[in-house]
């Protein structure tokens, strides 16, 4: 069952949280009459068309059509789902949410484990800085030039080496035991039936969502001699999947936003240097391959990601697979292949952040760098080595979602394998028929195409936004199953209802609805009032709008039963030919004026 925030919460949430002052927090708002303008924040622009309308608590871009509440801004800025924009919101408001339908019970749990990750993760990090016994965890950090102040920005701990530690701060804290173990934080067996820390003498870093939240951590052995693992991970929880979290994205994601790329590393300490010299949108999986679960999470911020990973096979092989899938989600992926012996780290700390940059800047295409490793594996000079490397290549090609994509990447190919475009074009077709070509991670994920919606509707809906006494006109001889588009029969019977019977603000109904419903309630509201023109009053263009969307229906009507006519013979043809008729009168009745048309739309609404 799906978890859901009352309406009446999201009221709250909405009025402690102004859309100027929260927009303003975001953007350079400057006010132009009783609205705010500023430089649209999800497209380029010179001149502003991103309006924020304080009366209406909306906002609506003239240049891109973005729009909606507060809710919706935060979800768009933030790349972030409703629930996670009203969770943030309403911390902001400082505002308790509560869920509804049975779903309270499960949100209050994880609302338990996010506050004991945040009061571990800053338990562990005095420990590091304070304690006695993290003397070695403190030498480790400073032999690889990670400051005191870096350990604090990342949340950098230490977890002691006794056996029982958090146990025992779990019990003075009256925290349950078992939500600690749900926590991943300590654990049990069958041989050691009393609970113990699951970390123990690690330098432990925090392991965040895209929002910030504590949810996991990574913790590294500071042992040598130790017979456990060098790196020990939080298992999954409620919070944590290791295949939908990428380290660091927290801190990249506006980065890798602005810049539409991400820079795809492979540990922790490794995107902590890229940070520091400089590169901010690195990201790191976390103790897993690279997955198409990942690959989602990054499509909502980039459509371009840089693989840094090691230049060993290995590391070649990591490079291709991570490259596989991330092509396969539509990304334009370059692959930049460090120097032998050196990761990002160690390679900022003896070179510089320049040495990184540039290494960026030189990295190959994806194809390009496939075909360089297949050439120094095997030599493409015989017709069977050409045909397995093209066969490989054409995978490759065909896991893209995007024509264009494989387009490109075909041209390039045959240029990189010296080969014939149309050749290996046909190749292609026919790998493509056969099927073998691999489902996309996100078919959905690129930009669509504007809906298009009827003119008339839309001009009725901006009449009712900005005349709510022309309601009862529009209740009394519309019906709502003449509106042929789902959104504005939506919003138009809502902005009806809402001026009948006031009722909750018109984009906290739509909330939880279609999110094209939402921006083209906003654009509604915000459109300027002209709908009527400057000599027409409100009223009779909207007697106008009523008439031309009836006389719609029975054009739509009369053509069908003329279709009907055509195949129809004797009496059933006369009964269609009399309604066909008395359809085509009301018609001209409707084109003679309001006055004239009234008899029609009373007598069909019977």
């Amino acid at each position: 069952m799906s978890k859901i925030i009352p309406k009446t919460t999201l009221e709250q949430i909405r009025d402690a949280n102004d859309i100027v002052e929260v927009l303003g927090t975001y953007l350079q708002l400057k006010r132009a009459g009783s609205s705010y303008k500023a430089l649209c924040p999800f497209h380029k622009e010179k001149t502003p068309s991103f309006h924020v309308n304080p009366q209406r608590q909306i906002f609506h871009c003239f240049g891109c059509g973005a729009g909606g509440d507060v809710f919706k801004f935060v979800m768009q800025y933030e790349n972030v789902d409703f629930s996670t924009a009203a969770r943030m919101l309403a911390q902001r408001g400082g505002i308790r949410v509560e869920w509804t339908d049975g779903d309270g019970a499960a949100q209050e749990n994880k609302d338990a484990l996010y506050r004991i990750h945040e009061d571990v993760a800053m338990l562990y990090h005095r420990a590091l800085l304070e304690s006695p016994s993290a003397e070695a965890a403190r030498k480790y950090i400073q032999s690889r030039d990670i400051s005191v102040q870096t350990a604090k920005d990342y949340l950098i701990g230490y977890a002691p080496g006794v056996r029982n530690g958090l146990v025992q701060w779990a019990r003075k804290k009256k925290i349950p035991e078992a939500l600690l173990e749900g926590a991943g934080l300590i654990m049990r067996s069958e041989e050691h039936p009393e609970y113990s820390d699951r970390f123990r003498n690690r330098l432990m870093f925090s392991i965040r969502d895209e929002i910030g939240r504590v949810v996991a951590f990574s913790g590294r052995s500071l042992d040598p001699d130790a017979k456990t693992a060098k790196y020990v991970n939080s298992p999954e929880t409620a919070l944590f999947r290791k295949s939908r979290v990428l380290y660091g994205l927290d801190r990249a994601r506006r980065e890798i936003a602005d810049t539409h790329t991400a820079v795809l590393c492979e540990g922790q300490i490794d995107v902590i240097r890229c940070h520091i010299a400089g590169v901010q949108n690195a990201v790191a999986a976390q103790g897993t391959a690279l997955t198409e679960e990942h690959a989602r999470l990054l499509k909502r911020f980039a459509d371009s990601v840089i693989v840094v990973l090691d230049a060993d096979r290995a590391g070649q092989d990591a490079a291709l697979r991570s490259a596989d899938v991330l092509t396969a989600a539509g990304f334009s992926v370059r692959i930049a292949a460090l120097p032998k012996g050196e990761d990002p780290d160690s390679l900022v700390r003896k070179q510089g952040g320049d040495a990184l940059r540039s290494l960026l800047d030189r990295a190959q295409s994806a194809l390009r760098f496939h075909v360089d490793v297949l050439r120094s594996r095997e030599d493409l000079g015989s017709e069977a080595s050409l045909m397995r490397a093209a066969g490989v290549i054409l995978d490759m090609i065909a896991r893209a979602p995007s024509e264009v994509q494989r387009d490109q990447m075909l041209r390039q190919a045959a240029h990189e394998l010296g080969v014939g475009e149309r050749a290996l074009r046909a190749d292609l077709q026919r790998k493509l028929k056969r099927g073998t070509r691999p489902s996309p991670v996100e078919l959905a994920a690129g930009s669509q195409a504007p809906v298009a919606h009827p003119p008339e509707e839309i001009a009725l809906a901006e009449l009712l936004a900005h005349h709510e006494d022309l309601a009862p006109l529009v209740d009394a001889h519309l019906p709502m199953e003449h509106l042929t588009d789902p959104a504005c029969r939506r919003i138009i019977s809502l902005l009806i209802r809402q001026t009948v019977e006031p009722d909750l603000h018109l984009m906290t109904t739509l909330a939880a609805e279609d999110e094209e419903w939402q921006r083209l309630a906003a654009q509604i509201q915000m459109a300027p009032r002209k709908v009527c023109g400057p000599d027409v009053p409100p009223r009779h263009a909207a007697q106008d709008l009523i008439l031309r969307i009836w006389r719609r229906v029975l054009d739509r009507k009369r053509t069908e039963l003329r279709q009907r006519m055509a195949t129809a013979e004797g009496a059933e043809r006369e009964r269609l030919s009399y309604e066909c008729t008395q359809i085509t009168l009301d018609i001209k009745a409707l084109q003679q004026g309001w006055d004239k048309a009234l008899h029609v739309l009373e007598c069909s609404q019977e």
